[in-house]
């Protein structure tokens, strides 16, 4: 039984269309309400008095990270911290320097700009960015011909928040315009437990400790998912448990739904399968592991991929993607001959 269409699937840490504003409801909205990622979180806290005590705009940040792990969160959390209003767009909306520049001349003083998907900033608007984060400033020539000149205008001190699923895809003169940078890694099941218990108290649903945890383990590393298959339990719950959610409900609706005891759907289950069953294991190129599930090329690798490396199950070499042991061991499959040489060619390029 399919419950989502691959174009919203469940288990995707991408936000879907029409969840905005339920997601909106459990953001934490202080740091203190902030779980995990401490290391940047006590950094950015440094960062943050030591602005407010000079009465100074905070460096530009840059957060970057597989998507779901709280990046918008954090840059509202930090225009909060500093008292400031914040401005939210992204990459794709701002189509024309023109954009910006009515962007950035409506910011006030110590205001900050979120721009989400920041890599995919069209290169003349970018720029435009240049001289905005570096001297806040705006250059633009007026007149045509012998005639056109160049016209600096002043701007507001401003704090810049980009946020960026693919860094690599940043251009080195905006990366290094950034003066806080920080990678967003993926949660352990104990710091998930602790979000999926605080949106279940905002939600009022009670959960057990047990029940957390199962949903918890099962959500990828990913708070957005961790909350998504929160609210889907809790349906499950209502109907057969009486509202309340232990590990029993968590395990009876996680199989309904489809995602196993390591939070593998359909998709992920495709991905690996093809690779052993069609391709003795690897190596496999991109585009021709995408044709062979019918999948999109980046989304295999911006969505499924970091998951299942991260579980090792997958591997990325030159020659293109190898499935390891624990993903022959999890799905009952036996590495051939072959998937040990491809193991031994791996080991030989890490050296």
């Amino acid at each position: 039984m399919e419950f989502f269409d691959d174009e919203e699937r469940f288990m995707s840490s991408m936000q879907g269309v029409s969840e905005g504003d339920s997601e909106n409801s459990l953001r934490p909205k202080s740091m203190s309400d902030y779980v995990g990622q401490d290391k940047i979180k006590d950094n950015l806290e440094i960062y943050i008095k030591a602005a407010v005590g000079r009465d100074e705009a905070l460096d530009h940040v840059l957060l970057y990270g597989p998507p779901g792990l709280g990046k918008t969160t954090l840059a509202h959390i930090i225009a909060s911290e500093m008292g400031s209003q914040i401005r939210i767009t992204s990459g794709p909306a701002i189509e024309k320097a023109a954009d910006l520049a009515a962007i950035l001349t409506n910011l006030n003083e110590k205001d900050v700009l979120f721009i989400d998907e920041i890599h995919r900033l069209n290169r003349n608007v970018e720029e435009v960015l240049y001289p905005a984060m570096e001297d806040y400033a705006l250059d633009f020539m007026v007149g045509k011909g012998p005639s056109a000149r160049s016209i600096r205008l002043s701007l507001p001190k401003f704090t810049l928040i980009g946020a960026t699923t693919r860094a690599g895809m940043l251009t080195s003169p905006l990366r290094d315009r950034f003066g806080v940078n920080c990678r967003l890694e993926m949660y352990t099941p104990e710091e998930l437990a602790s979000i999926v218990r605080r949106s279940a108290g905002l939600l009022g649903v009670e959960i057990t400790e047990d029940g957390a945890y199962e949903i918890a383990r099962r959500s990828r590393g990913t708070p957005r998912i961790a909350n998504r298959i929160l609210k889907r339990v809790r349906d499950y719950s209502e109907v057969l448990a009486e509202g309340i959610i232990d590990a029993k409900v968590s395990d009876i609706a996680l199989g309904k739904m489809e995602i196993d005891k390591l939070g593998l759907d359909n998709i992920d289950r495709k991905i690996i399968l093809t690779i052993i069953d069609k391709f003795n294991g690897g190596p496999v190129g991109l585009d021709t592991l995408a044709a062979s599930i019918g999948e999109d090329a980046g989304t295999i690798e911006d969505v499924y991929e970091p998951y299942l490396m991260q579980i090792t199950f997958i591997a990325r070499t030159p020659r293109g993607r190898i499935c390891l042991p624990d993903a022959y061991t999890h799905f009952g499959r036996k590495a051939n001959q072959l998937a040990y040489e491809q193991l031994s060619m791996l080991d030989t390029e890490d050296k």
